[in-house]
């Protein structure tokens, strides 16, 4: 049987100075002290001088206050920082974060070297589509969905709730006053805008103009981001930015890098387009995505009614990987559309109709759906035909070497 180890009365002293540091402010350490001093209380236990202990207290006190001082100083963040932290605190959680779950770092990089780059995209993927990765079975499958689902919210939430966060979406200028107006202040992020119109109908012009303003500071209708720009048509004209950029006032060099561009050349390659885009939105925060044009290359790419239903099917999921990417990234994504003449009865006397490709998928995929007709000269005309809050309306808008303008009368 062991016998107690004694303890000396100094370093029962220290320990209930320690208790009083460290413990509960509001602990009467002058009550927990006889205790500490003396487990086994007897007549003749020996007494503590409460001057001296206060003293010792206010003396240590006096140094892990300056120890704390130095300390936060240390951890101090600079504004910068500070705003970082913001942004990952608010923004889309990166997919290593399911290791903190019990996901094994090998199963994360399978997700990531199939594109599905954080944790909101796991939890808006289809369990059928994470079973087509090489290496997810079906107990992975579930417990992966599982973890992100405890991450992501996805169930019911208020009206009022849902209210707060639309007053926080953010509104891309286009660079005419006339045309914000209608738009009720100008792209929104977040959503799919699709533009669709003959050709110098001024499709590409508003989306180089885009490339510019959705740099501008947030308080100037910007949207603090870079620009990413797919290019299906080949008609992406670097020097178009720097006119543009000249007339808000802007670094030329500066805003052409941060426009990331590429060029699809097929359907299959557009697609694979958008697992980089991914990868890339995790990394740095890009506020407009424009794509020109989304349907260009399934054009040439199908062709005939025998192809009509792959087609569509293969630009359905083009599509809802551009809703993942704005629903994951609050980015907003605008499409430009190419049109066709309907020829029938009515064109006899009314001439040509025309109506914009992709049928009823593309319709029911974009959130806000404008219409761009040729004017006099250089005026525009843009009609919002579709959209769930913006009423239908009109405004007229030209293009001059600065982009996007009002009309000047």
């Amino acid at each position: 049987m062991h016998s107690p180890r004694k303890t000396s009365k100094a370093n029962l002293e220290r320990k209930a100075i320690n208790m009083f540091l460290v413990g509960d402010r509001e602990r009467n350490y002058f009550g927990a002290l006889p205790t500490l001093l003396n487990p086994h209380p007897t007549p003749h236990s020996f007494s503590v001088s409460l001057a001296s202990f206060s003293t010792k207290i206010e003396s240590l006190r006096g140094q892990n206050q300056m120890s704390a001082s130095m300390e936060q100083q240390h951890h101090q963040k600079t504004p910068q920082q500070e705003d970082e932290v913001e942004e990952m605190q608010h923004g889309p959680l990166p997919v290593e974060q399911l290791q903190q779950s019990g996901i094994a770092s090998t199963d994360v990089k399978k997700l990531k070297d199939a594109g599905i780059c954080t944790v909101e995209s796991v939890a808006y993927t289809p369990r059928k589509d994470l079973l087509q990765i090489k290496g997810i079975s079906e107990a992975k499958a579930d417990k992966i969905i599982e973890a992100a689902s405890k991450l992501v919210p996805m169930g019911f939430t208020s009206a009022s709730e849902i209210h707060a966060q639309r007053d926080a979406v953010i509104l891309i200028t286009t660079g005419s006053a006339e045309l914000d107006k209608i738009l009720e202040g100008g792209i929104e992020t977040g959503s799919i805008t699709e533009l669709y119109g003959e050709f110098r109908s001024g499709k590409t012009q508003l989306c180089h103009t885009l490339c510019v303003t959705c740099q501008l500071p947030v308080n100037q209708g910007g949207g603090e981001g870079k620009a990413m720009y797919i290019d299906a048509e080949g008609t992406f004209r670097p020097q178009r930015l720097l006119q543009i950029a000249e007339r808000f006032g802007m670094n030329g060099a500066d805003v052409l890098e941060n426009v990331a561009y590429a060029r699809a050349y097929n359907t299959d390659h557009q697609s694979r387009l958008l697992l980089e885009a991914a990868s890339m939105m995790v990394e740095t925060r890009f506020a407009v995505m424009i794509v020109d044009s989304a349907t260009a290359l399934y054009r040439t790419d199908f062709s005939g009614r025998g192809e009509l239903s792959a087609r569509q099917m293969h630009l359905a999921k083009f599509l809802r990987s551009l809703q993942k990417l704005a629903d994951e990234f609050g980015v907003a994504i605008v499409i430009t559309n190419q049109v066709v003449s309907q020829v029938d009865g009515s064109a006899v006397f009314a001439g040509p109709q025309i109506k914009p490709i992709g049928g009823n998928i593309m319709a029911h995929a974009t959130t806000t759906r404008l219409a761009l007709r040729k004017g006099r000269g250089e005026e525009r005309i843009c009609k919002v035909i579709s959209s769930p809050c913006l009423a239908e309306a009109e405004a007229r808008f030209q293009i001059c070497a600065e982009g996007v303008s009002d009309v000047k009368d």
